[in-house]
């Protein structure tokens, strides 16, 4: 080692010099080293300009976070009571129940009713996604006094609402969440208009749910037009189980929207408009978590139902008429519900449907096939467990010529509209100032 040393000396003094940067080249070393002091200065600033960018960064997302946090968790309506009584589940890795909740709720109003109450089950892992609607004046006992289903939002909030599903349905509710009426359209505007192939039948032309005319076929709805589609029910045979239909149409629209034709980067500006229209207790991680493990799932095949139930002469208590349920038929549903299945039940009144469950089957049918018990599977098959035009019309449909509300022949409540007396209310029986629905009409 000493004499590698030493050669490596010599050969240095032979080319005349010494080491460019060493103690005796002074002023060079000086030179150096102040450079080395700048860059060291320089350096320390950019990390420094990183690190403030970093913190004012964070601060934003944090403050941003809390703005959603606070706009979507809604402190009026996601309350201690309301969490006390969801049940704990993983949005991305085990199926659950959520509620969904269409209200006529107003700017200032503090009490409201439900007017669409949807039982969802997600199962993320299968990407399946079941709707299944409740009537609004299903009857219910709530703290021991008959009344709608709707009208449990009034008297004891969100809550109560999820309390009376859980029992109904025999199932433990996990997540909830609530649109108004004006949320709605602005959500669909959100994302850029849905897609809904409108059944032969079911084209919208009523003023009392909007102004837009709606003409059957492929059609891409902006908000209103969706709003008007989810709210018409005077002009079909069912009434109001059309109307529930459509607003399970829309819901699958609206999934096909942001699940597989949404730009994905763009789902947290999404869920940041979503807070100005929507009150859950999921967070903002929660919905973009399950929006990224549900993508790419066929909406098609989402299962669609309504409760197996009825409203005639004989579900009127104390001149209010309500809407019953076939007990034993909801408790079978509901068992093919919670195993993931075709839940196989009806699209209108009555206990079960001639044709499949999926969106797809639903939107090959319109109000007036599942009305006489003509529907048939979106293959062109039947099931052949349908009740066989339950309402008992016949082809020419409901027929009220003394204008009592109810069918002459059959005897069954048909409501307001196209057929009933434009002074009772809507199908199910409720005539207006019925307490028990909130004391008006839905619109």
């Amino acid at each position: 080692m000493a004499f590698w040393k030493k050669k490596e000396t010599d050969q240095l003094s032979s080319r005349g010099g010494t080491r460019l940067y060493s103690r005796t080249n002074t002023e060079r070393y000086s030179e150096r080293a102040a450079e080395r002091q700048r860059g060291r200065v320089v350096k320390r600033g950019v990390l420094a300009g990183v690190i403030v960018v970093l913190v004012t960064a964070v601060s934003a997302a944090g403050l941003w976070f809390a703005s959603v946090v606070g706009r979507l968790n809604d402190p009026s309506l996601i309350t201690s009571q309301l969490l006390a009584t969801l049940t704990d589940a993983d949005v991305t890795k085990e199926p659950f129940y959520m509620l969904l909740l269409g209200t006529d709720g107003r700017p200032g109003e503090d009490t409201y009713r439900s007017d669409s109450i949807i039982l969802t089950r997600i199962d993320p892992q299968e990407k399946q996604v079941t709707l299944i609607s409740i009537p609004r004046d299903t009857a219910i006992t709530y703290e021991g006094e008959i009344m709608k289903i709707n009208a449990t939002h009034a008297y004891g909030g969100p809550e109560a609402v999820v309390e009376a599903v859980n029992e109904l349905c025999g199932v433990q509710i996990a997540h909830y969440a609530e649109v108004s009426f004006d949320g709605m359209e602005q959500l669909v505007d959100a994302v850029g208009g849905i897609e809904i192939n409108v059944p032969e039948g079911d084209g919208v032309d009523d003023p009392k749910a909007g102004d837009v005319v709606i003409e059957p076929g492929q059609q891409h709805m902006d908000g209103e037009a969706a709003l008007t589609f989810c709210r018409a029910r005077y002009q079909y045979a069912d009434g109001d189980y059309t109307r529930m239909r459509h607003q399970r149409m829309v819901i699958s629209a609206l999934a096909d929207s942001v699940l597989n034709n949404f730009d994905a980067t763009k789902i947290p500006a999404l869920v940041d408009s979503l807070a100005d229209m929507v009150a859950t207790d999921l967070t903002p991680g929660d919905i973009v978590s399950l929006a990224n493990a549900m993508r790419g799932m066929d909406t098609d095949e989402m299962y669609s139902a309504n409760l197996p139930s009825y409203a005639d002469g004989t579900t009127m208590i104390n001149g209010v008429s309500y809407v019953f349920v076939y007990e034993d038929q909801l408790a079978e549903m509901m068992e093919r519900v919670n195993a993931g299945e075709d839940p196989e039940g009806p699209q209108t009144m009555g206990q079960s449907s001639n044709s499949g469950s999926t969106m797809a089957d639903v939107m090959s049918n319109s109000s007036e096939d599942y009305a006489y018990g003509t529907d048939t599977s979106a293959d062109g098959s039947t099931t052949g467990s349908s009740d066989d035009d339950v309402y008992g019309y016949g082809p020419t449909g409901p027929v009220d010529d003394d204008g009592d509300g109810y069918d002459d022949d059959t005897g069954l409540y048909i409501g307001q509209g196209t057929y009933g007396d434009p002074d009772l209310a809507v199908t199910g029986g409720a005539p207006q100032g019925d307490p028990g629905a909130g004391g008006q009409p839905a619109y």
